[in-house]
């Protein structure tokens, strides 16, 4: 006969293996079943309702407001800043027009009239308006060029003030819903578009 103290511990421990046995082998619950009504002939249409997602009224994400310390990578302007630069920032702008949501900041130190300075712009621009853009640029003497990123407009390198080594000054570059803008043709690979 096993001894008292074994029954003792043993018992709770069969009866709890009983009864979680007892649960897992109950019936399982009949699934839910609905039925689409069928067709009839002759007694008119049955009207089935269809599941349509419904419309999603979440507002869009806007487009990101840019920053003078956004459009360039926070190397560059650590090396503005060591030498004492800030920035401007301004309204873009392609001749007189403006382009709303864009950005153009200058980048010198202040103090110091008529001391080296640097231009960078960005600004969302499509189809219509970036033709545009484009074509009165080029009627005011500016220079157009294709390339693999866009379109380059660049000023008449006998007006610049300032030229890159291959003889570029001010420079916008159209892309596909965007225009950069840089001091010089080579500086345009400092300006970093926002993501959306």
């Amino acid at each position: 006969m096993p001894s008292p103290r074994l029954l003792f511990t043993a018992a709770p421990l069969l009866l709890a293996t009983a009864l979680a046995l007892t649960g897992c082998s109950g019936a399982a619950a009949e699934p839910e079943t609905t039925s689409t009504p069928a067709p009839t002939v002759g007694a008119g249409e049955t009207i089935v309702p269809s599941a349509e997602p419904e419309p999603d009224d979440t507002p869009q994400a806007a487009p990101p407001t840019p920053t003078c310390t956004e459009i360039v990578s926070a190397a560059t302007i650590a090396g503005f800043e060591s030498v004492g630069w800030t920035h401007r920032e301004e309204p873009f702008r392609i001749g007189s027009m403006v382009v709303e949501d864009g950005i153009q900041c200058s980048w010198a130190d202040f103090a110091v009239p008529g001391g080296p300075l640097q231009v960078f712009g960005w600004a969302p621009l499509e189809g219509s308006d970036a033709k545009a853009a484009q074509r009165d640029l080029t009627a005011a003497g500016w220079l157009r060029e294709s390339g693999d990123e866009g379109v380059y407009i660049t000023e008449n390198p006998q007006m610049a003030l300032t030229r890159d080594e291959d003889g570029y000054g001010m420079t916008y570059l159209f892309g596909d819903g965007w225009v950069t803008l840089a001091d010089t043709k080579q500086s345009l690979v400092l300006v970093e578009r926002p993501q959306a």
